[in-house]
């Protein structure tokens, strides 16, 4: 992540009480404690539920970190614990990530965890932010996002480490990676994640611009696979789920693995030399004295 960011940008998203966008004029047109009922396993955490009924194997994750499902080095670790478990428990075969929060999926990392701190509390944030990207990306269950509300920066992120993603026909809600309209420019794995999606011309154009997409235009590049109407997102998550089902899971996991496996290996090459180039970025005085100015700004706003 270099750059800075610039004084005056236009602020979308970029973590916690984010703005959430407009418009796009350039877009194309944890502890958990289980508890059982029949063959359904549900667990909660602060920002994370999970519901894993045992008879069809779909385990949904839902956020639920108000008020817009901020990516806080919390928030981050208790998805991780939660994934793991759902990853050892047998009896799982599919996981949909959703949200419990209305009109927002997830509005990316939180800029409370990357002011004001010290260069050992970023390093670990963004290790969490690694992490979390490696488990998805290389997850070996099924995954689906059920987005059913806007998804920016982080957010579209995680989305696009799933196998599928299903988003609600909303013409409010954005997706993409919106970095570049803070001054950010995104890390190497973002953009690596979001080629691997939609393609090279189109992640130059989606990156070099900032892009979010409305789900109509989202479908058309090929960032999204589905869009429904809002209240089906989540059963048409399941229903998509059972047709990865019907594929044999030894040959679907081995497959999805080779094709990601050079992505993987490419950040876990240079994972520390990613790890301190943030540290050394989010540190900048300059970049501090934005952020400050940022978060006032959001204080402002809600008064």
């Amino acid at each position: 992540m270099a750059a800075v960011l610039r004084r005056g940008a236009k602020f979308i998203s970029f973590g916690s009480s984010q703005l959430l966008p407009g418009g796009c004029k350039h877009g194309r047109t944890s502890t958990l404690s289980f508890f059982s009922s029949s063959n359904r396993n549900s667990s909660s955490s602060s920002k994370i539920k999970v519901d894993l009924d045992g008879s069809t194997g779909i385990a949904v994750v839902k956020f639920q970190s108000p008020p817009v499902n901020s990516m806080s080095l919390d928030f981050l670790t208790e998805l991780s614990i939660s994934l793991e478990k759902l990853e050892l428990d047998k009896s799982c075969r599919g996981v949909i990530l959703t949200s419990g929060q209305p009109k927002i999926f997830s509005a990316g990392l939180d800029i409370l965890d990357m002011y004001g701190k010290n260069p050992e509390h970023y390093a670990e944030f963004w290790k969490s932010v690694q992490d979390i990207w490696l488990k998805l990306y290389s997850y070996s269950k099924i995954t689906i996002a059920g987005i059913n509300g806007s998804c920016p920066a982080g957010g579209c992120l995680m989305a696009m480490t799933c196998d599928y993603r299903i988003m609600a026909d909303d013409p409010r809600y954005r997706i993409g990676l919106n970095e570049t309209q803070l001054g950010i420019v995104a890390p190497f794995w973002f953009m690596d994640t979001i080629v691997n999606t939609v393609g090279h011309r189109t992640a130059e154009l989606s990156l070099q611009f900032g892009l979010m997409y409305s789900p109509s235009d989202a479908l058309k590049i090929g960032l999204v696979d589905q869009v429904v109407p809002e209240e089906k997102v989540l059963s048409t998550a399941t229903e998509t789920m059972t047709q990865f089902m019907a594929i044999p899971d030894h040959a679907r996991e081995i497959s999805k693995s080779m094709l990601r496996k050079p992505t993987v290996d490419r950040l876990l090459a240079f994972r520390d030399a990613d790890t301190k180039n943030f540290v050394s970025f989010i540190s900048k005085d300059s970049i501090q004295k934005s952020l400050g100015m940022y978060l006032t700004m959001l204080k402002q706003r809600k008064v």
